[in-house]
């Protein structure tokens, strides 16, 4: 007889049964506690300061705030992070033998809940600070408060900030025009009120997937439009007497200008008061192609100068008064007196957000100085970049703060770094081998901080300077230690009436500031041009480089792993082949490089426009001068369109573009269209036009903004696709579009 299986659990026994299930479900629960505790051993036995840390993960709910589109997502992440904080006090409570996994749990805790103030704090700044666009353009008449002046010699015009009274909603609103210099009268600063006519326009969105978000800009500033004046502008009531510290700016500025002429005195000026104004195009191309366009910047460089050569100073002067110096700790004064230079500094070249962030990084190392810590740590950095995101939390995603504070971190975890003390410890030597190593040094740490620095200069500008650290080895020293401490000496001298010799000593040194950054940019291979790198890529390279950073011994290895996956998939990036502007306008066609010509780039419209033009290029990752597209052997235009046809991805692409808004009759447009594969127009086609994949008209791009498209892959990168249903993104809504319509029918 056969013996019946006996089971393995009683059927007969519910609770047992019950019990049994449980544990079959919990077998994984001994896995997960050694997991817990490897981590917990591995953070315990990690010597790094973990404070850092709590900075990092503000600025990713920050972060997280920005890709992430809807207002659930946002409650979503936040209510995520704190129940990963409270789970953290939930599960690892303290034992009675002791504490319990301890450093995970303040790990959870501590990360979840900065993690959710990130969120919270750009969540409501954003709430607070922005201000609703324009729903579309409008020409008005206004009688506007100045709340800025902005002089900008080198553009032919001055910048206002104004505020005026909605004539459609009466709500006050600020806006931003600009005035010809030939129009512009020394009675337009702060507190005059002006009467005047402005063609107004909501702030523009980016042209292109990855340009420039000049809305987002305009948001957190306030600006519900900009715009230009339309004939005289009137001074109703002129402002008080020219004071405050804009007045002083501005008549430093010029002061600087009119002791030094030419571009030595431009520079002259931003060093000594923030005002950029008059620099050439050509001098800012050239500083920003050699590396160098850091120092036109009020930034770390020049307000370090300003408070250590205070500090220095005050420490030397009252150290020969004995009966103060037995009686005093002169370092805590001198520091004093270096953060009234400091503070003095930040306040006079304008207070620009990264002047106040290098300003609030310099005085943690003075104090750190005056209390005997070491100035240059991981925990002060962190603390600056924390106090700078609590106060403007959207300078996380600028390219100023990001530079800023990766430059600032590279040279702290370098210097930090074991082989670089052994390296630049004092030791028994000539002054020739000392020079030696502390120009080697100087050399190394300008090799990383461009290093570090290449990632966020290809993702906002996709575009680099290659030998930027050469010419940093140059530069900073002549400006730190030559040009600025001449611009105060001659500023002094000038009391007197005898500062022109060091003026003109100040005119030499900037001289050879501007030929070392001409020279460099002329090389060959000087500038490296990217296509847009993806928000993944990027993220790599920024948690390889906080890994690196932020971690001690060979631990920190392990940061290469993010960083060269990134770097592969930089390299991997494809050029569109196709890139449409928002307002169908522009349009660039990428052409690769043969073995009879170089790489071009054809553009619909030969544009007087630099800023559509360097748009398209730089997002090409093209150097040469874009050709027209009339002019291109393979293309076919007439007055209304051209048509083209490429070959990618092992098929023909039948392109067919509108080159102005004048009507076609249907039944041709409609015969064109079925023809061929995308067609693009900058106004509104009849529903009878039918390409084949993609009709990208004035409807389709209202909506979606600029285009980044991908022929071999099939791919289409839009605007929209980045913006979410952030405060700035007013495409899709349909007030926009009827009115938008009416505007273009009215003007």
């Amino acid at each position: 007889m056969a013996t019946p299986l006996t089971p393995a659990v009683p059927f007969g026994d519910g609770a047992n049964s019950a019990n049994a299930a449980v544990q079959r479900h919990w077998r994984m629960a001994p896995r997960l506690s050694s997991v817990v505790d490897a981590a917990e051993q591995f953070l315990d036995n990690s010597r790094f300061d973990r404070a850092p840390w709590l900075t990092v993960a503000f600025a990713l709910g920050i972060a997280c705030w920005f890709v992430l589109d809807n207002p659930w997502q946002w409650t979503a992440v936040m209510g995520a992070s704190l129940l990963m904080a409270l789970s953290g006090l939930a599960l690892w409570r303290d034992r009675p033998d002791g504490p319990g996994r301890v450093a995970v749990k303040t790990a959870l805790v501590s990360l979840g809940l900065v993690f959710a103030a990130g969120v919270a704090v750009i969540w409501a700044r954003s709430e607070v600070v922005g201000a609703t666009p324009y729903d579309y353009p409008r020409v008005e008449l206004l009688e506007a408060y100045v709340l800025e002046r902005e002089d900008r010699p080198a553009e032919q015009r001055i910048r206002l900030t104004l505020a005026i009274r909605d004539a459609e909603t009466a709500q006050a609103r600020k806006v931003r025009v600009n005035v010809p210099v030939d129009q512009a009268s020394s009675a337009m600063t702060e507190g005059a009120v002006l009467r005047l006519r402005a063609r107004l326009m909501p702030p523009a969105p980016p042209m292109l997937p990855g340009s420039y978000d000049f809305s987002r800009a305009a948001w957190f500033k306030g600006l519900a439009a900009t715009g230009s004046t339309i004939g005289q502008v009137e001074v109703v009531r002129p402002a008080a007497e020219e004071s405050g510290l804009a007045g002083v700016q501005r008549m430093l500025a010029a002061h600087v200008r009119g002791q030094l002429e030419g571009a030595p005195g431009t520079i002259a000026a931003a060093f000594a008061s923030g005002d950029r104004g008059a620099i050439s195009a050509a001098d800012e191309d050239a500083m920003r192609d050699a590396g160098l366009t850091h120092l036109l910047s009020i930034s770390g460089l020049h307000v370090s100068a300003v408070i250590a050569a205070a500090y220095l100073l005050a420490l030397k002067l009252l150290a020969l008064w004995p009966w103060l110096a037995l009686r005093v700790r002169l370092p805590i004064v001198a520091a004093g007196a270096g953060a009234l230079a400091g503070i003095g500094y930040t306040l006079l070249t304008g207070a620009e957000v990264p002047t106040v962030r290098s300003c609030i990084a310099a005085l943690l190392v003075l104090t750190a100085l005056a209390l005997g810590r070491d100035a240059l740590s991981l925990r002060m950095v962190a603390t600056a970049a924390f106090a700078v995101l609590l106060m403007w939390p959207e300078s996380l995603i600028g390219p100023s703060f990001q530079m800023s504070f990766a430059a600032v971190l590279a040279i702290v975890a370098l210097h930090n770094a074991e082989w670089v003390k052994a390296f630049l410890a004092p030791r028994e030597e000539s002054w020739l081998a000392r020079t030696f190593r502390r120009g080697a040094m100087l050399l190394i740490t300008g090799l990383v901080i461009e290093i570090a620095l290449m990632p966020i200069v290809l993702f906002h500008f996709h575009r680099a300077g290659v030998y930027g650290a050469f010419a940093n080895v140059v530069a900073i020293p002549l400006v730190t230690f030559v040009s600025m401490p001449l611009i105060a000496l001659a500023l002094v001298l000038d009391l007197a009436g005898l500062g022109a010799p060091a003026w003109w000593l100040v005119g030499q040194s900037l001289d050879l500031l501007l030929g070392i950054a001409h020279w460099t940019a002329g090389q060959p291979g000087a500038v490296k041009l990217m296509p847009q790198m993806t928000g993944l890529t990027f993220a790599l390279f920024v948690a390889g480089g906080l890994w690196l950073a932020l971690w001690q011994g060979r631990r920190r290895l392990f940061g290469l792993v993010p960083a060269s996956i990134a770097t592969a998939m930089l390299l991997a990036t494809p050029i569109p082949d196709l890139l449409v502007s928002s307002d169908g306008r522009h349009v660039g066609i990428a052409l690769p490089a043969s073995d009879t010509q170089p790489e071009r780039l054809l553009s619909l419209r030969d544009t007087r426009s630099d800023y559509a033009r360097d748009n398209l290029l730089e997002l090409a990752g093209i150097k040469a001068d874009p050709v027209p597209l009339d002019e291109w052997p393979g293309a076919q235009c007439s007055a209304d369109f051209c048509a083209i046809t490429l070959e990618r991805g092992g098929r023909e692409w039948h392109l067919l573009l509108a080159r102005n808004r004048l009507q076609i009759e249907e039944r041709a447009l409609a015969a064109a269209c079925e023809r061929a594969d995308i067609v693009v127009a900058d106004r509104w086609l009849p529903r009878s036009c039918k390409p084949r994949w993609l009709k990208a008209d004035r409807r389709f791009l209202e909506q979606s903004g600029g285009l980044a498209i991908s022929l071999s892959r099939q791919q289409i990168d839009k605007v929209a696709d980045h913006q979410g249903d952030h405060g700035w993104w007013r495409a899709g809504a349909e007030e926009f579009g009827d009115r938008a319509r009416r505007a273009n029918r009215t003007q």
